[in-house]
């Protein structure tokens, strides 16, 4: 696992992130990743499927209440969503939708780390990460809103 960590430092140390996100940064992150996830797996292909099922997959925590990343986020990242704890509004998760999302690489890896461990209790795996970028690139359309 620390080769992996190392390799993946060693990738993004050679790719350049502009100040302004889009798209592009996610789905280079996404590129990033699989490669990561290639050198465990040699035969590992990135899936919006696998990345939907994840983002949608509840687990339950130490206290009993099943959660998953749709618990804050929706079930549709082109959504704004809301902590389920503290009720504070989060912008839409989908980088088509929110151009701010996937940005920052280092920002990028502490979201993981800390939501993989609160949902999960562990970090998620390279291939969990290119699996769930690659299935909220797909995601461009806002739910309409009930008149």
């Amino acid at each position: 696992m620390k080769k992996l960590n190392i390799a993946l430092a060693v990738l993004l140390g050679l790719t350049a992130f502009s100040a302004q996100a889009s798209v592009a940064n996610a789905e280079k992150l996404a590129a990033i990743y699989t490669t990561v996830a290639k050198g465990a797996n040699p035969d590992f292909v990135a899936s919006v499927a696998d990345g939907k099922v994840f983002f949608n997959q509840k687990v339950k925590g130490a206290s009993g209440k099943e959660t998953a990343c749709a618990s804050c986020h929706t079930a549709n990242p082109a959504d704004a969503g809301k902590h389920i704890a503290t009720g504070k509004t989060i912008k839409p998760l989908s980088p088509v939708v929110n151009a701010k999302r996937f940005s920052d690489y280092d920002k990028v890896e502490a979201k993981f780390t800390k939501h993989c461990n609160d949902i999960l209790g562990v970090d998620c795996t390279p291939a969990q990460k290119a699996n769930y970028i690659t299935y909220l690139l797909t995601e461009s359309t806002p739910t309409a809103k009930a008149k």
